[in-house]
């Protein structure tokens, strides 16, 4: 007995947030169709023209926009930037470096190391444990 295995699809919604990009500024057809893990892994291996174009000069959706100002999604919308923004965007917003972004970095940067920090306590208390049950 053979088993047919259909492909596995998803929205593309769902293959626009894999690949980085923001999906209104997709074209047409990859709005309007399933994107399968077989289409999903060759758009990511050999990018056609139309997705190298979005990545390098957007719109981006926020997450992208966030990790390329260095602020998280939450400090972008306390800076009221709620909309995909272009790389030319990006770009102006960091040299014109308003208040709100310079907060938004310093409070990310605490952030991390924070969790540098909690990571680092918990990989002691794991080291003491095994060292206890040896």
């Amino acid at each position: 007995m053979t088993s047919h295995q259909s492909p596995q699809t998803m929205k593309p919604a769902t293959a626009a947030k894999k690949l980085g990009v923001y999906l209104e500024a997709t074209p047409a057809e990859f709005q309007e169709g399933v994107v399968s893990r077989t289409e999903l892994s060759a758009l990511q291996a050999d990018p056609p023209q139309w997705l190298q174009d979005l990545r390098r000069n957007g719109p981006h959706p926020r997450p992208v926009v966030a990790s390329k100002l260095g602020v998280s999604i939450a400090g972008l919308a306390r800076g009221g930037v709620t909309e995909p923004l272009t790389t030319e965007q990006i770009e102006a917003l960091k040299d014109e470096a308003p208040e709100w972004l310079e907060k938004e970095r310093a409070t990310q940067a605490e952030v991390r190391k924070e969790t540098v920090r909690i990571k680092e306590k918990n990989a002691e208390r794991a080291a003491k444990a095994a060292q206890q049950d040896s």
